[in-house]
């Protein structure tokens, strides 16, 4: 399905983000994952590609595969880093013969002994390049972009970094999908910038719960780094050990996606890691069974 009709619909939408696989064990945790939440009936799902396009394959075959064994919609990740012209042309027509409907166009990270993106000959400088690049030769691919409500990384310019967004948008982006974040109110702020700059495409909310105190650590070394709300450092320090910063991490998490619907968020986007516990725990917490229940 089009992400454009998906999220016009009159209730939020609710997806899953997953990670292709290396190995075996890894695939058994993932297959388990989503065994346990496609019950929960998501809007969508979405695939990440590695850094410098090091998942590529992987991508694609776990993206092939559940949009042939499964009845979901699957949006796979897809960068500018390390592919020329000719070869995005490639991917995206094997995705649209697979029948995929949808790409998430990025500009993506290096591989991770380079330092900086330095766009290969005949590729793309930046993620605006690929967004346009798409809807000129797949016009009928869904097209999402990502957004940073505490910034973007390389553009500390917050007047720059929404005017770099409004060119995704007008290169034929349909939609945002928002990095993760944990204050509320730095996403409504972002959401009424947007409005100002005129960009009306809907914003989906990116939740990432916290489980552990190592994975908090994680989240605040990403690029740019994650503002963590002094209330929530507080309850993180008070728990005992990871069992209870989870349940710390599960509750402010569903508080967020409680608000976030409460003021008529277009989708909300569940940053996995290929685990189902946390995601499981905040329906179970919200009191409902299904995204088909979620929502307006």
């Amino acid at each position: 399905m089009h992400i454009s009709t998906i999220l016009n619909s009159k209730k939020t939408a609710f997806s899953f983000e997953f990670f292709p696989p290396k190995d075996q064990k890894a695939s058994e945790q993932l297959f388990k994952t989503i065994h346990d939440l496609t019950p929960l009936q998501p809007s969508y799902v979405s695939v990440t590609y590695g850094a410098g396009g090091s998942t590529r394959e992987l991508t694609h075959d776990l993206v092939v595969r559940l949009t042939r064994e499964t009845n979901l919609t699957v949006i796979p990740h897809l960068t500018c880093v390390g592919s020329t012209k000719q070869e995005i042309e490639a991917i995206v027509g094997r995705y649209r013969d697979a029948g995929v409907e949808n790409i998430m166009a990025l500009r993506g990270d290096p591989p991770k002994d380079v330092q900086k993106n330095v766009p290969v000959e005949d590729g793309f400088d930046h993620a605006s390049d690929l967004v346009r690049f798409i809807k000129q030769h797949f016009p009928e691919m869904g097209i999402g972009i990502a957004g940073f409500p505490e910034g973007h990384p390389v553009t500390p310019n917050r007047l720059k970094e929404i005017e770099f967004l409004k060119q995704k948008v007008d290169a034929g982006a349909d939609y945002i999908c928002t990095q993760l974040f944990f204050d509320n109110r730095l996403f409504f702020d972002f959401c009424e910038r947007c409005q100002l700059a005129g960009i009306g495409v809907p914003i989906v909310a990116g939740i990432m719960p916290i489980t552990t105190r190592k994975g908090m650590t994680r989240m605040a070394d990403l690029a740019g780094g994650a503002h963590f709300p002094a209330r929530l450092i507080k309850s993180v320090m008070r728990a005992e050990d990871d069992t209870g910063v989870e349940k710390v991490g599960v509750h402010w998490a569903t508080e967020q996606v409680s608000d976030l619907i409460d003021h008529g968020v277009r989708g909300i986007h569940f940053y996995t890691l290929n685990q189902s516990k946390a995601t499981l725990s905040i329906y179970d917490s919200l009191g409902v069974t299904s995204s088909a229940r979620l929502g307006n």
